[in-house]
């Protein structure tokens, strides 16, 4: 005997509309897959070159650990979330307060970064030109270095638009792209930090 029983309907099942993701998610993630590959090249490079200087300083000789600027923008992806969880629910002032701690936090790390390289090239005689070390190191953290900068610049321009009333709860998806880029950005730097000032010292 047939058994019929899978062409039954069932009574009162509502089916789940299907909507297609918001583009700009969309749009983020594959722009991260995309600098993701460029960073990965960058690692590798990094990884390769190690130990293969001809002259010195090695990065054993001149790096020291980035403690407090590692903690800085580690926390800021907590701060940004929050904002982004404070807007969803209408929380203008909360959103505020997190997007100005976010860039804070993210422009002590810049700061930290620069004294680093003003120490490495005025006191140690590191550029990227001394040797395989230097061109590797400036290459790896100074591209990292500049998407903290594009992405402080993008997070200052919507703490703007916030101070001034013009963030709305509306555009809570759009706050929420960007914080993906910015977790990105701090993801990519746990992968330097090991690769850098563990691994490579």
């Amino acid at each position: 005997m047939m058994n019929t029983s899978s062409t039954i309907p069932v009574e009162g099942a509502i089916e789940a509309p299907w909507t297609l993701p918001y583009r700009g998610t969309v749009g983020m993630a594959c722009l991260i897959v995309a600098e993701a590959a460029i960073f990965i090249i960058f690692v590798v490079a990094y990884i390769f070159y190690i130990g293969k200087s001809l002259s010195g300083p090695t990065p054993a000789q001149v790096l020291e650990l980035p403690i407090f600027g590692t903690i800085c923008l580690l926390s800021s992806s907590i701060t940004v979330h929050f904002a982004s969880s404070a807007l969803r629910k209408n929380n203008l002032r909360g959103c505020t307060a997190f997007l100005a701690g976010t860039v804070l936090l993210g422009a002590i790390f810049l700061a930290t970064t620069a004294r680093e390289w003003h120490h490495l090239i005025y006191d140690e005689g590191l550029t990227i030109q001394t040797n395989l070390f230097g061109t590797t190191y400036y290459s790896l953290v100074g591209l990292h270095a500049t998407h903290v900068i594009v992405g402080l610049i993008l997070l200052s321009t919507t703490l703007a638009f916030s101070l001034t009333g013009h963030l709305k709860e509306e555009h809570e998806k759009k706050l929420e792209v960007l914080s993906l880029y910015w977790h990105f950005v701090d993801a990519v730097w746990v992968v330097v930090f090991l690769v850098v000032y563990v691994l490579g010292r």
